[in-house]
């Protein structure tokens, strides 16, 4: 198994080999594909450095899978030569999302979708894999009519070089005196502004988390009012999240689902001051849900509160968990 990272010294390409390890996924050869200035670098994989190598000479190479940890354009130029010479692209940018051809999969709800013939596969944004993992089943169970969510974005959601200007900030750098990923302070602030905004005064982070909501559960008719907001926060997502029900419920049920859905951990123990808190879920593969209650001001609806390692489940673990459901199930050519 020839497995080629695209992107492998970001902070998601970086996590994607460290993932590879640790799940002992199984590799004769890892390919590392970065930008031009660090051709000739290495990366290390199982205690031995890898060279950096170009796209061109990755394709030489035969790869069985690409993981893609780049953005959008650049997916968009090369994911159709990787596919040219017979190899599978999992893509982590927003290009292939809303692709009606291209199949956008969070293994533990949709990964039966996948077949032999799909040779791009989309992973969602990282606030939607997060928000959708415990909404999912309780869809199946009672109709979810509306969502309103609120996000608290980490810096890593960025990269590095928001992580250096929260940094800098913190050593009391003046502004102006370091390179900003963000247009004001993120340290001791709070940016409600995550990517673009379009003319309908959302993000475009905003906007995926609807159509990606959509699109993976098969459902357009459910309402989506998001709104993202990046905090200075090291690592870890975090969500407010009120749902409508179109069916009643009883709370235990509630509470019963989430906590034998796969990939969900319940945090939900108010007297003993147990929620979920993005300190205590970097570095984990799981989603951690916890304050769950009734809507007081609604016939069927709660609010919970949802907290995942953007970089892990959000991202690297889930492009993870595909190549290894591609593998199970035998869909590699």
């Amino acid at each position: 198994m020839n497995v080629v990272i695209i992107g492998a010294t970001g902070l998601v390409g970086t996590k994607m080999i460290e993932i590879l390890e640790e799940r002992k996924f199984p590799i004769d050869r890892l390919i590392p594909v970065t930008s031009d200035k660090s051709i000739g670098k290495s990366v290390k994989f199982k205690g031995n450095n890898i060279k950096i190598v170009t796209s061109q000479q990755a394709l030489g190479m035969k790869p069985d899978i690409a993981l893609f940890a780049v953005d959008a354009s650049v997916s968009k130029k090369l994911a159709p030569e990787f596919v040219e010479i017979g190899c599978k692209v999992i893509d982590n940018s927003s290009c292939w999302r809303m692709d009606p051809a291209i199949k956008l999969v969070i293994p533990e709800i949709n990964a039966t979708i996948i077949t032999g013939q799909d040779m791009i596969i989309a992973n969602p944004n990282c606030s939607t894999i997060q928000m959708l993992l415990p909404l999912a089943p309780l869809h199946k169970g009672y109709n979810i009519k509306r969502i309103v969510v609120s996000t608290y974005q980490s810096v890593t959601g960025t990269g590095y070089k928001a992580l250096e200007q929260m940094s800098a900030e913190r050593s009391n750098a003046k502004w102006g005196e370091y390179e900003a990923a963000y247009p004001y302070p993120i340290d001791q602030n709070i940016i409600p502004h995550i990517d673009e905004f379009l003319d309908n005064g959302y993000t475009k982070e905003e906007m995926k988390m609807i159509n990606e909501t959509h699109k993976i559960l098969g459902d357009y008719n459910i309402a989506v009012s998001p709104t993202t907001v990046r905090v200075p926060v090291k690592g870890g997502h975090s969500e407010s999240i009120n749902v409508e029900f179109e069916k009643p419920f009883e709370i235990k049920d509630i509470f019963k689902i989430i906590s034998e859905t796969k990939g969900v951990v319940l945090q939900d123990n108010p007297a003993g001051k147990i929620y979920p808190m993005p300190l205590y879920a970097f570095g984990k593969d799981d989603v951690f849900v916890g304050r769950i209650r009734r809507d007081l001001s609604l016939k069927s609806g709660i609010n919970m509160w949802c907290v995942a390692d953007n970089l892990r489940k959000g991202a690297a673990t889930n492009a993870i968990q595909i190549a290894e459901y591609l593998l199970i199930k035998k869909l590699l050519k």
